[in-house]
């Protein structure tokens, strides 16, 4: 018998967990988006699993490379975990954006895998990112709703909200 698919929220990283100064990839540059623990906190208790799906072009370009993007991750992972909060995944894309993968976004690739990995339902899933290509990977994913930061001054706070069914 198959386990029943899980709800996801995904989650961009730079712009959305933490404040994208450019090519954040260490504990020393890192301020978290106000609100982003209390975001994450809402979506488990609703029953999501949090997913991680970023772009990470810094790795191609190379401002870091893949150990130092994983350290990162691991270090912003343990941050969330001493709040009580679980990051299931992260997935990335490392490549360039004229490289033409299927996983950078709006392409849908990382959320298709995550599914594919992590039993998730994304028609029943969640996305919030701050960039329009962010919405468009959900979208061509079949992610269920997905909301866009900074839009007509859209924070985290609104997202929680819109997450809770109250807006």
């Amino acid at each position: 018998m198959n386990a029943p698919l899980r709800k996801a929220l995904f989650l961009d990283r730079d712009g959305v967990i933490n404040v994208d100064t450019g090519y954040v990839h260490t504990p020393e540059a890192t301020q978290w988006v106000r609100g982003i623990f209390d975001l994450c906190r809402a979506a488990v208790e609703l029953g999501h699993v949090l997913v991680v799906v970023t772009n990470q072009a810094g790795i191609a370009r190379g401002y870091y490379d893949e150990a130092a993007f994983q350290v990162y991750s691991d270090w912003q992972r343990e941050r969330f975990a001493e709040r009580g909060l679980h990051i299931e995944a992260v997935y990335h894309c490392p490549h360039h954006p004229i490289d033409g993968c299927d996983c950078r976004k709006p392409q849908p690739g990382m959320l298709l895998r995550a599914a594919d990995e992590l039993g998730l339902d994304l028609a029943a899933s969640a996305l919030i990112g701050d960039r329009p290509w962010d919405i468009e990977a959900a979208q061509r994913a079949g992610v269920g709703r997905a909301f866009q930061l900074g839009l007509d001054g859209g924070s985290l706070a609104d997202a929680t909200d819109w997450l809770k069914g109250k807006r």
